[in-house]
C-alpha cells in the first residue's frame, strides 16, 4: 500500500481509567497502523487501579500523562489532550474502542483533506460479538444511518435547518469514542464544553451552528459496545437520558400505553434479528431470545425515571445512576471509557 504523503501529522489520544480489558489490544493495533508519519500516542490516565499503567508502560511509544481521579472530565480532558498533542489532528480513543484494521488512521483523517471547513470527523463503531442485541442492533442503526460505507458523509447546517431543533439534533450527532479533530480548531476556536456529560454532542451542535462541518467516515471503524450487565444497563439509561435534558435537549417521558407499545415493537423486531442473525449458534439465540426482553423492559422504565428526575440531583448522585455506583465502587468505575450510543437512538 502506497502512504499518502500529504498526510497531517497525528496524535491518538486515548483516556483510561481501569482500561485494562482491551487496552493492549488498541496499542497494537496503532502500532500496525500503515501511516505516512510516526504517529504520536499519549494516554491520559485519571488513576487507574488495574493493570493499566503497566500495559502503558509496555509500548515506548506512548506517552503517559496522569491525572488524578477529581480531575477528569469528558470534554475537560480531552481539550487537556489536545494541549499535549504534537500532531496537526488529534484522535480520540476511549479505552475499550480498538481500531479493526491498519487504515484506521489513514482513513480517519482522510476527510480533513475535502475541505478546510471540515473541523470534525467521527468513525464507525461496530458492536463486539458478546453485545446484547438490543444495544448490538441499536449501534448497527445508528452507523448505518449516517452515511454509506462506500465513502465519507459530511454534515454542514443550511438557513433552513435553524428552526428545526429536531433536525439539528440529529444532524449534529457525534461521538467521541471514536473521533478526530483539527488540533488548532480545539485550542483556538471552539473547544469542547465542560459539562458532565454528552460533551461530545454539544461539540458537534457548537461547530455545526458556527458554520463549520463535520465528517463521517465508515472506513475509521472500531470494535466498541458497552460490556454492561442487564442490572447495569437501565442505569446506563438513566444517566444518558438525564445527560440530554442537562444540555438542554427536550426529553419526555413515554406514558404507559407508549411505553408498552415500544417495548412490544422492539422486542418483537429483536427477537425476528436474532433468528436471523448467524453470528448466533442455536443455544445462543436460544439465550438471547429469553433474556434480551428484558434489557427493553429496563430500557423505557430507566429513560422514564431520567425524563422525570429532578436534574440539581441527577448530576451522579441519583440512587437510579451507573455513574453514581461506579463511583461508590472505584475499580467499577470505568468512567473515562465508558460512552455509549444506546441514547443516540432517542435523539
Amino acid at each position: 500500500m502506497s502512504l499518502d504523503l500529504s498526510q497531517p501529522t497525528l496524535t491518538v489520544a486515548i483516556l483510561t481509567y481501569n482500561g485494562e480489558d482491551y487496552l493492549r489490544q488498541i496499542l497494537e493495533s496503532l502500532r500496525r497502523q500503515e501511516y505516512s508519519h510516526t504517529i504520536d500516542v499519549l494516554v491520559i490516565d485519571s488513576g487507574s487501579t488495574d493493570a493499566t499503567l503497566d500495559i502503558v508502560a509496555e509500548f515506548d511509544e506512548a506517552r503517559l500523562v496522569r491525572i488524578p481521579n477529581d480531575e477528569f472530565g469528558h470534554g475537560r480532558t480531552r481539550n487537556l489532550a489536545a494541549q499535549l498533542a504534537t500532531g496537526e489532528v488529534i484522535a480520540y480513543l476511549t479505552h475499550d474502542a480498538v481500531p479493526v484494521h491498519p487504515q484506521w488512521a489513514s482513513e480517519m483523517v482522510a476527510p480533513f483533506a475535502y475541505s478546510t471547513k471540515i473541523v470534525a470527523v467521527m468513525g464507525k463503531q461496530i458492536p463486539r460479538s458478546n453485545c446484547f442485541p438490543l444495544l448490538k442492533y441499536e449501534i448497527n442503526a445508528v452507523f448505518s444511518g449516517l452515511g454509506s460505507d462506500l465513502g465519507a458523509t459530511v454534515y454542514e447546517l443550511h438557513d433552513s435547518d435553524k428552526e428545526d431543533a429536531g433536525l439539528q439534533a440529529a444532524k449534529a450527532f457525534y461521538s467521541d469514542v471514536n473521533s478526530a479533530a483539527r488540533r488548532e480548531f480545539l485550542l483556538n476556536t471552539i473547544p469542547y464544553r465542560d459539562v458532565r456529560y454528552a460533551e461530545d454532542q454539544l461539540f458537534g451542535l457548537d461547530l455545526l451552528q458556527a458554520g463549520y462541518l463535520k465528517a463521517y467516515a465508515p472506513g475509521a471503524a472500531v470494535e466498541h459496545s458497552n460490556d454492561l450487565t442487564l442490572a447495569e444497563y437501565g442505569p446506563r439509561i438513566f444517566d444518558e437520558t438525564v445527560a440530554l435534558r442537562e444540555i438542554g435537549r427536550d426529553v419526555s417521558p413515554v406514558s404507559a400505553k407508549t411505553r408498552l407499545k415500544l417495548t412490544v415493537r422492539g422486542i418483537l423486531a429483536d427477537s425476528l434479528r436474532i433468528v436471523q442473525d448467524s453470528s448466533f449458534g442455536l443455544r445462543r439465540k436460544l439465550y438471547w431470545l429469553v433474556m434480551n426482553p428484558a434489557f427493553h423492559l429496563r430500557k423505557w422504565k430507566y429513560h422514564n425515571l431520567g425524563a422525570v428526575s429532578e436534574l440539581s440531583n441527577s448530576g451522579g448522585a441519583s440512587a437510579h445512576s451507573l455513574e453514581a455506583r461506579r463511583k461508590a465502587v472505584p475499580n467499577r468505575g470505568k468512567q473515562a471509557g465508558v460512552k455509549n450510543v444506546s441514547d443516540n437512538s432517542n435523539d
